[in-house]
């Protein structure tokens, strides 16, 4: 009798191992596949621009005389398609140019380690290369960290920042991500199952079917793709080396956050704090989550034209 559930637990382990493998199998193999036939299937848009010797996707909408220069959150797969909403609000007003970083959207991934340094000279690059010499730099969540560098070593070039829902340098609770983890998630195929079990793990903003499935593959795509886990490797260099910048006094400052973080303590103090000295600076709060650009554009660029005119 002991050894006939002996036998039979052998058996069911036996088993057990065998369907756990073809299960695994299957979800790398169905990856795989599903990979190969989306790349296929993925549109361009935008144009590229050569940057230290890599194609770097851009988006320019809008003919006004005065540019906007749109740099995204951290991780956002397609840029150029994520910032829709608000380029649909500006385009009446400004040229709009949406920049996709290395390792974002349809640029190609860098070899170079996405310090801010690098990160900040390559965004400059591209808009040298486009001619573009005077603009607005609007960014998005981390976009503040690199923003805050960046007007300050080309302020004669920018004529105002704008935060939407903006990271800055002391905000903590940025610690480096498990990229191994994650990278591992990716090519196990683990990542497309959870996609396909919860499609909402995929933030996008209220497109046409059509671009919300261009931004799901593109999300499979770049997910921890080197440039993405090298710029997580590079939050606490990034951060810190922030550290070191104000916001030039003579530079309009507007802030958009999302009223409801509670996530990092003083959300909106320290954005207050940010702009302490500046001769023209603002902070609105705005009904929404941390992504305000995807259901609160209208108000957002209503609130900066008015902001500009009051300075003008």
């Amino acid at each position: 009798m002991v050894k006939k559930i002996f036998i039979f637990l052998l058996k069911a382990i036996i088993s057990l191992f065998i369907l756990t493998g073809l299960f695994l199998g299957t979800v790398y193999i169905v990856n795989v596949i599903s990979s190969k036939s989306e790349a296929a299937k993925i549109k361009t848009y935008g144009q590229l621009v050569s940057v230290d010797g890599k194609n770097m996707n851009v988006t320019i909408q809008g003919k006004g005389e005065e540019t906007v220069v749109l740099l995204p959150g951290y991780g956002t797969a397609a840029p150029g398609l994520d910032y829709q909403p608000l380029v649909k609000e500006l385009s009446p007003f400004y040229r709009v140019v949406v920049i996709e970083p290395f390792g974002y959207g349809l640029s190609e991934v860098s070899d170079k380690a996405r310090t801010i340094e690098n990160i900040v000279a390559e965004i400059h690059e591209c808009l040298q290369q486009l001619n573009i010499h005077r603009y607005t730099l609007m960014g998005h969540s981390i976009a503040g960290i690199y923003g805050l560098d960046y007007v300050n070593q080309y302020k004669d070039e920018v004529t105002a920042f704008v935060g939407i829902d903006s990271s800055f340098p002391k905000q903590g609770g940025l610690e480096e991500l498990p990229a191994g983890a994650y990278k591992l998630l990716k090519n196990s195929g683990f990542y497309r199952l959870l996609v396909k079990l919860n499609p909402d793990q995929i933030i996008a903003p209220a497109v046409d079917a059509e671009t919300k499935a261009q931004i799901r593959m593109l999300s499979l795509k770049n997910m921890m793709n080197p440039n993405i886990i090298s710029e997580s490797e590079n939050f606490k260099h990034n951060f810190q080396a922030a550290e070191s910048f104000s916001f030039p006094a003579d530079l309009p400052v507007i802030f958009f956050l999302a009223d409801d973080n509670t996530d990092v303590p003083d959300w909106v103090p320290k954005h207050k704090e940010q702009i302490k000295d500046s001769l023209h600076g603002k902070v609105m709060t705005l009904e929404g989550e941390h992504y305000l650009h995807h259901t609160r554009s209208k108000e957002i660029v209503q609130n900066f034209r008015s902001f500009m005119a009051g300075i003008q």
